[in-house]
């Protein structure tokens, strides 16, 4: 698994902007600037529609004005769950990432395979990055939601 002190791989992920299809290397995402990036098992499901995303929403202001350029959602859903998902949540202030293959849910050590349920899906996490280096980890156990909220990472940062 991926620790705090640690560089990103490259690993592309996909976004589906009004401009059409965008793929691009986290890399290319998080150089340069410090982001918050959290990642959710999938898109529309009970906790991550209720309670991970909206709050990220809520406070995105306050996490901002930490010096924090972006706040990334990522899944282990295409592109367009992602984008229909964001308008449904109507979440302008977070970019919505899609991790279609699990590529880089895996090259993090952070995938779980829910069997029959969804087949390959991510931890649910958060993390700070600066500079495409990993300076804040908050991975949650099993069935508890807890260090990755929003709440939890603004106190960090």
């Amino acid at each position: 698994m991926i620790e705090q002190g640690q560089t990103l791989p490259a690993v592309t992920l996909s976004q589906l902007t009004d401009e059409g299809m965008q793929t691009l290397t986290n890399t290319e995402l998080f150089s340069g600037k410090k982001v918050v990036l959290f990642a959710v098992p999938g898109a529309f499901t009970p906790t991550c529609s209720n309670a991970h995303l909206p709050e990220f929403i809520t406070l995105s202001d306050k996490i901002k004005a930490k010096g924090i350029a972006a706040i990334y959602c990522v899944s282990v859903n295409d592109a367009f769950v992602m984008k229909a998902w964001g308008e449904s949540q109507n979440a302008q202030e977070i970019d919505m990432l899609a991790d279609g293959d699990a590529s880089f849910t895996k090259a993090l050590g952070l995938d779980k395979d829910t069997g029959g349920f969804g087949g390959t899906r991510s931890t649910r996490y958060a993390m700070i990055i600066d500079d495409n280096v990993v300076s804040g980890l908050f991975v949650e156990k099993e069935k508890e939601f807890t260090v990755s909220r929003a709440e939890a990472v603004l106190e960090k940062l």
